[in-house]
């Protein structure tokens, strides 16, 4: 500091703060400011008139921040509070739509499949981890009237069957799985066969529709129902058939199936709990 006050930046900066005050006392004595003197004070200070300036608008904008911060703050709540009104609805106008479409889809169910007894919608809670067959859980069980084998579908068609079923929810067990064997019928050649899950193909996404005559004229584009059994009612989709292939042994064809409902991709389902021919093993 001390080696400051004796270097010539010290020196300058004197001189030029005595020429300044020099200037201001002439023009004063002189009655006032001439435009030259004028000038170079507004270039002078212009700097500093900024800088106080900005520093008054910061002090302005401060202080009435903290004058109406209480102001502020309870508008912020109500702000919020009407936000989470906002969502709110929109919510449960959601859950709203969602409800009518289930019914609807609930009352087409019934209209379609007279005799047909049907659970409420019910919603898939979980799916099962590192399960290549895609199962998952519903949140009915037979409190609600589920009862093991008991088939589930949605308006597109047979999505599986029950297993493990609580008092409150319900596992199932989809198509691709190798333990759902269902008796089906082809539309256009009224090819038969059993339709059941196989590994391989339901990596991909497939089923396969196995025993079918040789002769059978099954073909790609078929449509495939359930031919109607103890476990599964008559009439219900299955898919459409993707190819159809001979047996090593020559004695039989196999057909891969496309499942008309990708079980991943559901979210809400109908578990029929009584219809017409259901096999008295059934406990209800």
């Amino acid at each position: 500091m001390r080696d400051f006050f004796k270097s010539s930046k010290f020196k300058v900066l004197i001189a030029l703060i005595a020429v300044i005050i020099g200037v201001m006392i002439y023009s004063l004595t002189k009655g006032g400011y001439t435009s030259d003197s004028a000038s170079f004070f507004s270039v002078v200070l212009e700097p500093f008139q900024k800088a106080s300036t900005a520093i008054s608008e910061k002090v302005t904008n401060a202080l009435d921040t903290l004058v109406h911060a209480k102001n502020y703050r309870e508008e912020n709540e109500q702000l919020k509070e009407r936000l989470n009104q906002l969502y709110n609805e929109i919510i449960d106008y959601d859950k709203l739509q969602t409800e009518n479409a289930e019914l609807r889809e609930l009352l087409n169910l019934k209209e379609e499949n007279d005799g047909f007894v049907f659970t409420a919608p019910c919603t898939v809670i979980a799916r099962t981890a590192n399960d290549p067959y895609g199962s998952f859980t519903i949140d009915k069980g037979s409190d609600d009237g589920v009862a093991p084998y008991d088939p589930v579908i949605t308006s597109g068609g047979l999505v599986g069957i029950c297993f493990d079923v609580s008092r409150s929810t319900s596992r199932v067990q989809t198509l691709y799985s190798p333990k759902t064997a269902v008796g089906v019928t082809a539309v256009h050649s009224k090819a038969t066969g059993i339709l059941e899950g196989d590994y391989e193909l339901a990596s991909q996404g497939f089923c396969r529709m196995s025993y079918i005559e040789k002769n059978s004229g099954i073909s790609k584009g078929d449509v495939i129902y359930t031919s109607g059994s103890e476990t599964f009612p008559e009439g219900q989709l299955i898919g459409t058939v993707e190819d159809v292939i001979m047996e090593d042994s020559g004695l039989s064809k196999y057909a891969v199936i496309k499942p008309a409902i990708d079980p991943d991709a559901v979210s809400t389902v109908f578990v029929i709990t009584d219809f017409n021919g259901q096999g008295a093993d059934n406990e209800h």
